[in-house]
C-alpha cells in the first residue's frame, strides 16, 4: 500500500509540474531546429501522462491541449533520416518516429598556448578520468522540478565568438565539436542564470576551468564553464536574473569568454534554440 500511495503522488507531482508550462513555446521550435545538435518535437496522443525515451534518455513530455509534445535533444553525432523514440501510455508501449535534417558545420582553429591541455600529462589523465564521470552525472541528471519556461535570457551581454557545432581544431589537431556557445566578455563580468532552477554541480575541471551545473527539471540542464569565481553551491535556488558568478579564462581557454551550454535528454544542444526571440 505505501508503494501504491508513493507511487501515486509521485504521478500527482508530475501532472502538476508539466501543467504549468507555458505551452506556446513548445509550438516556437521551428521546423528548421530539428538537426544535429538540435531539437525535435513529436506529438502523442494518450489518456494518460506519457513517458519516452530515445536512444536510453528519458524525454521532456509538455501538454497541449488534448495532446503531448515530446521534446527531443537531439546529438551531433546521429546522421540524417528517420529516428525512432519509445513511448509508455496507457500501460503499452509503442514506438514514434520523427525526421532529423542534415545540417553542416563550420569548421574551427585555434592555437592553445598551454599545451597540457591540448595533449595532457599522464598526471593529468587521471584527474580527467575522474572529472569526466561528474561532469557525466550532471549532464544526465533528471528531475519531475517545476519548468517555469522553456526560454532562456542571455547569461551575459558579449559578441558570439564562437557558436555551437564548430568542428573544433586544436593546434591543428582535430577534437570533439564545439558543443556551446561562446560569449565574449571582459574577466570579471556578471553571468546571471537564464531561467529558474537548482544549481547541482559546481567545480574546477582540467578543460572547463570553474565550472556550474544548473537543472532546470525534465533533463533540461545548463552549464557554464571557464568563470573567475563561482558565487553558488550544490542546491541553491536560483531565478532568472540570480548572478552564479563571473566570466573568466580559467581551463582550456584562449582568452575571457563565458562557454554556455545546454543539455536536453544528456545531449548538447545549441542554446540559440531556446533564447527568448
Amino acid at each position: 500500500m505505501r508503494t501504491d500511495r508513493i507511487t501515486l503522488l509521485n504521478w500527482l507531482i508530475r501532472v502538476f509540474i508539466i501543467f504549468n508550462f507555458t505551452l506556446s513555446e513548445a509550438r516556437e521550435f521551428s521546423a528548421g531546429s530539428n538537426v544535429p545538435g538540435g531539437v525535435a518535437c513529436v506529438t502523442l496522443r494518450s489518456e494518460t501522462v506519457p513517458e519516452a525515451w530515445y536512444q536510453g534518455q528519458r524525454l521532456m513530455v509538455i501538454p497541449d491541449g488534448p495532446l503531448w509534445r515530446v521534446i527531443v535533444g537531439i546529438p551531433l553525432t546521429v546522421k540524417p533520416g528517420t529516428h525512432q523514440l519509445k513511448v509508455v501510455s496507457d500501460q503499452k508501449t509503442s514506438v514514434h518516429h520523427f525526421t532529423v535534417l542534415d545540417k553542416q558545420y563550420q569548421a574551427q582553429y585555434l592555437t592553445i598556448k598551454d599545451k597540457r591541455k591540448v595533449n595532457p600529462n599522464p598526471e593529468d589523465l587521471v584527474r580527467i578520468e575522474k572529472e569526466t564521470g561528474m561532469i557525466q552525472a550532471a549532464k544526465q541528471y533528471w528531475s519531475d522540478q517545476l519548468l517555469t519556461s522553456l526560454q532562456f535570457s542571455l547569461p551575459v551581454t558579449g559578441r558570439f565568438s564562437s557558436p555551437f557545432g564548430l568542428k573544433r581544431f586544436f593546434n591543428n589537431q582535430p577534437r570533439n565539436p564545439h558543443t556551446g556557445l561562446d560569449i565574449a566578455a571582459m574577466t570579471g563580468t556578471p553571468i546571471a542564470a537564464p531561467g529558474t532552477g537548482t544549481v547541482i554541480n559546481t567545480g574546477d575541471y582540467f578543460f572547463n576551468g570553474n565550472t556550474v551545473f544548473i537543472d532546470h527539471g525534465q533533463g533540461l540542464i545548463t552549464m557554464y564553464c571557464h568563470l573567475s569565481r563561482i558565487d553558488v553551491s550544490k542546491g541553491d535556488r536560483v531565478k532568472a536574473g540570480d548572478f552564479i558568478g563571473k566570466v573568466g579564462m580559467t581551463g582550456r581557454v584562449t582568452g575571457p569568454h563565458l562557454h554556455w551550454s545546454v543539455i536536453l535528454n544528456n545531449t548538447m544542444v545549441d542554446p540559440l534554440i531556446f533564447i527568448n526571440k
